[in-house]
């Protein structure tokens, strides 16, 4: 049976689904039929196929699940759909049928009768789908008269109402506002609101939660739910997070490499893997439910048996910096308070100060993984800005290493502390720069500070980089010649030359897929326990901080609602935003036998 709170096809318990020659009842008849579907891409040396012969059916009424890492070909399948795949990729074989109807070989003119009016499509990324110099209400009431006909104040009456079902409040005020002025849960409900704006069949919604914090992303679900139940509209849901799958979808097909390599009812998948893929993609999930020691990995086409932790020799570099003894606690923050006050309309005037930390205390002690949690606005990320030197704090006191840094004068000084404390940035992409080879990027922090000879230099970077698992042969490439996942791993590597004592990581896993989030995570705790490294870990992933740390303070609005060994927090939490943090998180725990 599926679980309670997921969306099912209407009259689902009413009668069993037919097999063999009988006709499906409507309520199973599939409103999405993809059979033998690929997609090519041509390039200069030879096509490349993204999607190889994958064939789904989307019933009425119910969210199915395309999950997958990147490159997998979800997305692909997606955009296949609705036939606006980036040229040169066309459709090289297979069938897509809409309620019984063909839609490959329809004309531009016929698709576009079928995109908005029977298939509605949201977006990974809110910011980029809307234009942000047109007003909400324009691009809104623009879909409406495109997808339905209706002008003037049907438009407007229609856009309200559908601003209304998405749970947008004071409609008729926000219609005149930018997509700026929206945060990142309200504009991700107006870019649903311009998909259904033409009553679709159909809704593909590509990563919709991605980088969300919990309770909106809670919010989005939940709307999906009941979008499905309300408005018997078919969703396919594309994305790498297997704890949304399991929390809000009925079927779901895994996909590795352009080919569903295993699909059904979501229970049986999450609990009775069959495929090798898919039993890795699992295990790589971080839980809630238990703490683990490493994450099982996927390598080359098979499963490790045995967690393998990697601890590879350190180079004599970096132990020359780990041999003497640091203090405990490493790091004690008192009463720390930050406010950003902002210029107003006229000159001379300010606006009312924002206090984005707010007496804020905690202690980090040498050797472990000391996690902040909370929400976007919490204050967590100012917290490490200030901590690294980025920001000023107002008020309070920074103890590292015994010493108060809150106010370094001396160029020597804060030059010793950004050698001693590194940060590790959320987003790999922005934080390399793209005209530097990677060898280039991770050498210029030995050369700024003039750390070791110039000769010393290739060497030192061969090894950082064989450390955290990128070939050393790679070093001449620049960053866009990589992955996501094997970005953050330069960037943990050009963190690491300057040998560091504490390590800062600010979300930095958040936009990575389930498998190579896993690999940074394991990579961490092994360079945790090599180098002797303390860290200061800030997630909105729930999941995630109890994987990783030994320690968490939960943060609200700027100040500390709990503090609690991690283990503590998730068993037998004490505030009561910690117990809602805990409730809206997806749930995963595998069904044990």
């Amino acid at each position: 049976m599926p679980s309670p709170g997921r969306c099912t096809a209407p009259t689902r318990d009413a009668a069993p689904e037919p097999s063999g020659s009988e006709e499906p009842s409507e309520a199973f008849r599939p409103i999405l039929e993809i059979e033998n579907l690929s997609v090519a891409f041509p390039t200069n040396y030879k096509e490349f196929v993204a999607v190889k012969n994958v064939s789904l059916s989307i019933r009425k009424g119910e969210i199915f699940g395309i999950v997958g890492e990147s490159g997998a070909g979800k997305s692909t399948i997606g955009v296949a759909i609705i036939q606006l795949l980036d040229y040169p990729g066309y459709i090289k074989s297979g069938s897509i049928r809409l309620d019984g109807e063909e839609l490959i070989g329809k004309s531009d003119a016929e698709l576009c009768r079928v995109r908005g009016r029977q298939i509605g499509s949201i977006f990974q990324d809110p910011q980029t789908a809307l234009n942000p110099v047109l007003t909400i209400g324009f691009q809104l009431k623009r879909a409406i008269r495109l997808s339905t006909g209706m002008t003037g104040a049907q438009a407007k009456d229609r856009a309200i109402d559908l601003m209304n079902q998405v749970g947008i409040p004071d409609p008729e005020f926000r219609l005149r506002q930018y997509p700026h002025q929206f945060s990142g849960g309200m504009r991700q409900r107006i870019v649903i609101a311009i998909a259904l704006s033409g009553n679709p069949k159909l809704v593909i919604a590509d990563e919709p939660t991605t980088a969300l914090d919990v309770s909106i992303q809670s919010e989005i679900l939940t709307l999906f739910r009941k979008l499905c139940k309300e408005r018997n509209v078919g969703v396919i849901l594309i994305t790498h997070d297997m704890a949304v799958i399991n929390e809000v979808t009925e079927r779901v097909a895994i996909m590795q490499g352009g080919v569903v390599v295993e699909q059904g009812q979501t229970e049986h998948i999450i609990n009775d893997p069959k495929a090798p893929y898919t039993q890795a993609l699992i295990r790589a999930v971080p839980r809630s439910d238990v703490k683990l020691n490493r994450f099982v990995l996927w390598h080359k086409n098979q499963v490790e048996n045995e967690i393998k932790e990697d601890h590879r020799a350190i180079p004599g570099w970096f132990n020359s910096n780990y041999e003497d003894a640091l203090p405990d606690p490493v790091l004690e923050v008192k009463n720390l308070s930050v406010a950003f006050q902002s210029k107003g309309l006229f000159p001379g005037r300010m606006k009312k100060a924002v206090k984005a930390v707010s007496d804020v205390s905690f202690q980090v002690a040498r050797g472990e993984i000391f996690g902040i949690v909370g929400e976007s606005g919490s204050g967590k990320s100012t917290i490490a800005r200030v901590l690294c030197g980025l920001e000023k704090p107002n008020g309070g006191s920074i103890h590292y290493k015994g010493r108060n840094i809150s106010g370094l004068l001396r160029r020597r000084d804060v030059r010793q502390h950004c050698l001693d404390m590194q940060m590790i940035f959320q987003d790999p992409f922005s934080s390399l720069d793209p005209r530097q080879s990677i060898a280039s990027l991770i050498a210029e922090p030995m050369k700024v500070h003039n750390l070791v000879a110039p000769a010393a230099i290739p060497g030192i970077v061969h090894d950082v980089l064989e450390r955290v698992g990128i070939d050393p042969g790679s070093a001449s490439k620049l960053p866009h010649q990589f992955s996501g996942g094997q970005k953050q791993r330069i960037s943990i590597a050009r963190a690491l030359v300057t040998r560091p004592r504490l390590l800062i990581c600010d979300e930095p896993t958040s936009a990575l897929d389930v498998s190579v989030q896993a690999q940074i995570l394991n990579l961490l705790k092994n360079l945790r326990d090599d180098l002797g490294l303390t860290m200061i870990f800030i997630s909105h992933d729930m999941a995630v901080i109890r994987q990783m740390c030994d320690r968490v303070i939960v943060m609200n609005s700027g100040v500390i609602c709990e503090s609690a060994q991690v283990d503590e927090l998730f068993e037998k939490p004490v505030h009561a935003y910690t117990r809602h943090l805990l409730r809206l998180m997806p749930k995963f725990s595998l069904r044990t036998t």
